[in-house]
């Protein structure tokens, strides 16, 4: 990647955002990196689709007047790799809330699991975790989960484009996929168990494609700070 960065005309970075960050603690990090860099007080950074705390991976950072195509990396398909973990199900679908049902495994094979896959491609009706920021009634949804309020999900329409298995490990299952603008991989993982009649949650999530842009060339934090400092 280039050192010589145009920040004020406006940048698209690609940066793989570390495990337990938020999206907003990435923003925040480089928005005060290229402040110090320039030496200003206000710089415009924006990100183009959040990543969950407990999933790493490519996030798309647009800074200056770039801020302004951050919808056309938003609406982009996306590519991750997912590994579920089956025969239990949590509350947020991932590992954020501890294992509260438990379901059998036995009758679950690799040709049942790809099968089970391969029944995913397509568009689907998917409904939202309790435990993501979508807004109903003005208000996130994990908000009212977390107060034990009940609120009404409605499905949206997602696509699988493309979806391949790569490991079985009993009781943990690895796949590629790769999806529209929308989809949570986190509810996909509860479906899949439940496709599969017993239970599965996301135990690791990492974003490996943005539309054209892939992990392969996206910059660790660390490297863009010691850029900065060059």
């Amino acid at each position: 990647m280039k050192k010589e960065f145009q920040f004020k005309e406006g940048e698209v970075l690609q940066i793989n955002k570390p495990l337990h960050w938020t999206s907003f603690q990435v923003v925040n990090k480089l928005r005060w990196l290229i402040k110090r860099k320039l030496k200003v007080k206000k710089i415009k950074v924006g990100h183009a689709g959040t990543l969950d705390p407990l999933a790493s991976g490519l996030m798309i950072l647009c800074t200056g007047k770039k801020t302004k195509e951050i919808h056309q990396y938003q609406s982009a398909h996306k590519e991750y790799i997912a590994t579920i973990k089956l025969g239990a199900t949590t509350p947020s679908y991932d590992g954020e809330s501890a294992e509260n049902r438990f379901y059998s495994t036995q009758h679950i094979n690799a040709d049942l699991i790809t099968q089970t896959l391969q029944s995913f491609l397509g568009d689907l009706q998917q409904f939202p975790p309790i435990f993501s920021a979508i807004k109903v009634d003005g208000k996130k949804l994990y908000e009212s989960a977390r107060k034990g309020k009940e609120v009404e999900i409605k499905p949206r329409t997602i696509s699988i484009q493309d979806i391949e298995l790569l490991s079985i490990e009993m009781p943990y299952v690895s796949f590629r996929v790769a999806c529209s603008k929308g989809t949570y991989i986190r509810s996909l993982a509860y479906d899949l168990g439940k496709a599969m009649h017993s239970g599965a949650w996301l135990t690791k999530l990492q974003r490996t494609k943005i539309g054209a842009y892939e992990l392969k060339n996206a910059l660790d934090i660390q490297d863009f700070e010691l850029l900065m400092k060059s």
